[in-house]
């Protein structure tokens, strides 16, 4: 059975992609602890990041610190930060949110609250700072769709 995340990439359930390419995408979270928390998710299943192979990693990585980036110059005063749990869905995806300081990056800081319109809006705060960055041959064309 498809992960939740499959299901999302395939375009069964909604999403709000702000990259994508052949090997990875990455799309808002729904209970963002920051506005601009985005999942980095690889577009094969790999349940855990430690059965992932050292390329796809690397590549994770490489989207992960390209994303974060745009983030930083999209929210002034934070840094990019990583957060690898791996519990709510098997789907290795790596959390990337801009943060001022350790203590937001609690989940216990998760908004599941956030109205459509403002999810939306973070997305496309973050589109716009990627494209600005000279990555929009990897922003889709449309905010909810995986596809280039």
């Amino acid at each position: 059975m498809a992960t939740l995340f499959t299901r999302i990439i395939d375009g069964e359930i909604p999403g709000r992609f702000v990259w994508a390419d052949d090997r990875a995408v990455v799309f808002a979270t729904i209970a963002p602890i920051a506005d601009g928390h985005v999942l980095v998710v690889p577009r094969a299943e790999v349940d855990r990041f430690t059965e992932a192979d050292d390329d796809l990693l690397a590549h994770l990585m490489v989207v992960a610190r390209t994303v974060g980036r745009a983030q930083e110059a999209a929210w002034e005063g934070t840094r990019a930060a990583l957060v690898v749990a791996g519990f709510e869905v098997p789907h290795l995806h790596v959390h990337v949110v801009p943060a001022r300081g350790e203590g937001e990056l609690s989940f216990a800081n998760a908004r599941s609250d956030v109205p459509a319109a403002d999810l939306d809006a973070a997305a496309e705060r973050l589109r716009d700072a990627l494209r600005t960055q000279g990555h929009a041959a990897h922003v889709p064309a449309a905010l909810g769709s995986a596809a280039l």
